[in-house]
């Protein structure tokens, strides 16, 4: 069972699991209210370590404990169906969103209803696949609308060459600093680059080309929002937990955006 999974998210970048809900507890289903959220992070969410709650007006220990038990909940997902993956993977954030996708961000670079590839300005990956668990938990029933965009090699293409390379020492300033968490690779730079592009071109997000994906209340899906253009443009109280994989763990390596984009370049970039 787990190949054509794997296989269908290193070609196509997301599964769509319809029947496979996060059931929320009782307890659990009275911090759904937007009301928690402390208005200036886009989500609630949790340290990897699993300890330390951000972007919350109260309820934090609850939330800690929702939060927790759904990041088991999809590290047993992936367990059962690409169990390949286990032994690499590594735990990051943990989020929960109850505000609405609609709301307007707080810049174009942080506004998620645009099509991009993510790339973490702080949270660089040295070429690490980002592999992420969503659940809509949504209690009235209303969905998540999402655009998928092209492949990621022709999103990549449109703006290699305008990109600008780091400066000497940028990355090492960046980390001293405590800009970045880790030291900025070239391959971050560039997906960095690539994604801001992306997301402040208005003449791409007027025309690139896209399909709409309807997640149902009470669906899963999973994504490397690394190599899947993706906009998400409605939809309120989904559960989402990131998870990052070296390219090694891949079966297919040269499917992941470094492989992609060092062949594009002629040049190692981690």
């Amino acid at each position: 069972m787990s190949e054509p999974i794997v296989r269908q998210l290193e070609t196509e970048g997301i599964v769509v699991l319809p029947g496979r809900p996060f059931v929320l507890t009782n307890a659990e289903s009275v911090l759904l209210s937007a009301s928690l959220s402390d208005g200036r992070a886009k989500n609630v969410s949790l340290d990897p370590r699993g300890a330390v709650v951000r972007g919350a007006t109260a309820h934090k220990v609850a939330l800690r404990a929702l939060m927790n038990r759904y990041a088991g909940w999809a590290l047993d997902l992936i367990d059962e169906l690409a169990p390949r993956y286990i032994p690499a993977l590594e735990r990051g954030r943990t989020s929960f969103r109850p505000r609405d996708a609609r709301e307007a961000a707080a810049s174009p670079r942080k506004d998620d209803r645009r099509l991009h590839a993510d790339a973490f300005p702080s949270q660089p990956t040295g070429g690490q696949r980002l592999l992420r668990v969503f659940s809509n938990v949504n209690p009235a029933g209303e969905p998540r609308l999402w655009q998928i965009g092209e492949p990621f090699e022709a999103y990549a293409g449109r703006w290699l060459s305008q990109v600008r390379r780091s400066w000497p020492g940028e990355a090492w300033a960046l980390q001293k600093l405590g800009i970045t968490r880790a030291r900025r690779t070239a391959y971050d730079a560039l997906m960095l680059g690539l994604h801001d592009r992306a997301k402040l071109d208005l003449a791409y997000q007027r025309t690139a080309p896209r399909r709409d994906l309807t997640l149902a209340a009470g669906s899963s899906w999973i994504v490397f929002t690394d190599s899947l253009v993706h906009a998400a443009l409605a939809g309120r109280f989904a559960l989402e937990q990131t998870f990052y994989l070296p390219v090694a763990a891949m079966e297919t390596p040269a499917r992941s955006p470094l492989k992609i984009l060092e062949r594009m370049v002629g040049r190692a970039l981690a």
